[in-house]
Order: C-alpha cells, then sequence, then structure tokens
C-alpha cells in the first residue's frame, strides 16, 4: 500500500465515523453530560472516562468476536478477575511482571478455550457453557486468592496497563491498538469474513468450506486473551487482585456490543462500533455517578438501553444468506 492509497484509506474511514449515528449518539451524550453536571467536561472527568472505560471497551472487543458468531460469552468478566488474581499472587511472591501478565493472559485464554471446546466439542450452547464456566472460573480465583484481596505494587506492572506514554494514558493506547487491530482482521482478513458467515448461517459457512469449529475455537480464545487484558488494566487501575473484581461486566460488554450495532443473532456490527458503545455505555454511567445515582437505577438503564439497541437493530441478519469470502491470493 502507497502513501497515496493509505492517506485515501484515512480519509474513508473518517468520512465512516463522522457519518456513524453512534458518534452522534456519543456526542449528544456528552452534550447532556455538560448540561446536567458542570464537572462532566473537566479534563480529569474525561480522563477517568477515557481510562475506565478502557477495560470494558478491550473485553467487549472480544464479547464481539463471539457475539458475531452467533453466540455469546458470560464468563468474560470471571476471566478478568481470574487474571486480576493470577498476576497479582505471582508478583506477590515477587515474579517479574512481565512473567506474571504472560501467565495471566495464556490462562485467561485457556479458559476462553475451554469455552470454544465445550462449544463446538460438546456441542452445548454458548450460553449454558459460558453460565457455568462464569461460576467455575471465579471460583478458581477465590481459591487462588485464599479468601482475601491481594494487593500490586510492582511499579513497572503498574506503568504498563495504567500508566502514560507521551502523555497518553496506557490503557488509551491499549483499547485503541485492540480496536484497530480487530477491525482490520475483520473487514480485510479472510478468517474475520469467515465470522461473519458463521454468524448469517453457520451450516451454509460450513458447506461452503469455512473450518466453523476451528473459527469458534480461536473465537472463544481470543475473547478469553482480551478478557484477561481488560483484567490486567483493571487491577493496575486498582492495584489488587481480587475474584471480587469485574462482576457485571457480562452485561457491560454485552450492551456495548448490541448499542454498537451488532444483533444478537450474528453476522452484523463491528469492533469500532462495540468500542464506540462502551464508551456511550460508561459516559451514561458517569454521569449518573455525578448526579449520584444509585446503583439499582443505572441497572435498569442499563438494561433499556440494550432492548431500545435490539429495536433499533432488529434482527441484523438474513439467515441462509452468507457473504462471499474472497480467495487470499486474489488479494492485492
Amino acid at each position: 500500500m502507497n502513501a497515496e492509497s493509505g492517506k485515501q484509506l484515512l480519509v474513508t474511514f473518517g468520512k465512516k465515523l463522522i457519518s456513524n449515528y453512534l458518534v452522534l449518539v456519543l456526542i449528544l451524550t456528552v452534550v447532556v453530560g455538560s448540561i446536567v453536571s458542570p464537572y462532566f467536561l473537566t479534563s480529569r472527568n474525561l480522563g477517568n472516562i477515557l481510562q475506565f472505560s478502557a477495560v470494558i471497551s478491550i473485553i467487549a472487543v472480544g464479547q464481539f468476536f463471539v457475539v458475531v458468531t452467533g453466540g455469546i460469552d458470560l464468563s468474560v468478566g470471571s476471566i478478568a478477575a481470574f487474571a486480576t488474581v493470577i498476576s497479582a499472587v505471582m508478583m506477590a511472591k515477587g515474579i517479574p511482571a512481565v512473567i506474571a501478565a504472560a501467565c495471566a493472559l495464556g490462562l485467561s485464554a485457556l479458559w476462553g478455550a475451554v469455552n470454544g471446546a465445550l462449544v463446538t466439542g460438546a456441542k452445548i450452547t454458548p450460553f449454558v457453557v459460558t453460565l457455568a464456566t462464569q461460576s467455575i472460573v471465579r471460583g478458581c480465583a477465590y481459591l487462588v486468592q485464599s479468601g482475601s484481596l491481594i494487593g500490586i505494587y510492582d511499579n513497572n506492572f503498574i506503568w504498563a496497563f495504567s500508566g502514560k506514554t507521551l502523555g497518553i494514558p496506557n490503557p488509551v493506547i491499549l483499547f485503541i491498538a485492540v480496536m484497530l487491530v480487530a477491525a482490520f482482521v475483520m473487514h480485510y482478513t479472510t478468517f474475520g469474513r469467515s465470522l461473519y458467515a458463521i454468524g448469517g448461517n453457520s451450516e451454509s459457512a460450513r458447506l461452503s468450506g469455512i473450518p466453523v469449529k476451528r473459527s469458534l475455537l480461536k473465537v472463544y480464545t481470543i475473547n478469553g486473551l482480551l478478557s484477561g487484558l481488560g483484567g490486567l488494566v483493571l487491577a493496575a487501575q486498582l492495584t489488587q487482585g481480587s475474584s471480587l473484581l469485574a462482576k457485571g461486566y457480562e452485561l457491560d460488554t454485552i450492551a456495548a456490543v448490541v448499542v454498537g450495532g451488532a444483533s444478537l443473532a450474528g453476522g452484523t456490527g463491528g469492533p469500532i462500533g462495540s468500542v464506540i458503545g462502551g464508551l456511550i455505555i460508561y459516559s451514561i454511567t458517569n454521569i449518573m455517578n455525578l448526579l449520584t445515582i444509585p446503583s439499582e437505577p443505572q441497572m435498569v438503564v442499563k438494561g433499556l438501553m440494550i432492548i431500545l439497541a435490539v429495536i433499533m437493530i432488529g434482527d441484523g441478519t438474513k439467515k441462509g444468506k452468507i457473504r462471499r469470502i474472497k480467495n487470499p491470493k486474489n488479494q492485492q
């Protein structure tokens, strides 16, 4: 790709982003926030929104990979909590932050692979599988934790996942990088386009030669990995590991994906929309926190947002139709 074609790609991307209704909704949310609270548009508050929404955004990208295939993962919050515990325990024993983080990510990916193996091998519905592993993973985190939260004091770990680089918060850099890589995979690789096809009609995808089971196994593994990455960011922000963390993240990430334009039936949406959906949800949550609205009504609002998004999207897929997968050899 030369400089001219790269510039044209950026211009096209910019036009699509500006015309996206999600961006307009995000702007409207910011406007409402600035009206109802004088603290909303302060640099400190906006920085907090970006940093803390980074965790949901990263996990929402993984959740999107699952949802686009027609599945759902209720274990993402538990895997994130598990990652905080594993990294904290290892660093408490004097193990370097790099190794602790790598082990936490590897085990998180393994949990995701277990989900995928049960869905594809045992042919259990994703809802039932991940509902079960939600409890199993969090229970394992509690056993490893031995009952009390574990403080994190390793400055290298805290800086890597919660510090700043050239004045930009590292969590923001991480979620933008994850979003862009995922967007590239979904739109410019055969694997990404095959996921849309599986979500549209898995049987047609299989008959067309797409390795459905292998693709689903990869999807759940990626989701586990990104859930673990979100957990590491959360652990660094709170400087602790605990099995009690990340509760309710299942609803938050599903809401982000659905608000971002994906259908729970599969086959539609995109990772960028999921991240913007996450920003919208966290911005609304932030507004409610500034207005001192209790957590219970906030759960009602999130649920209503999901219902509204589903109504706006509709079914989102046309079963029986499949996206054409181009031959990679013909791509330039």
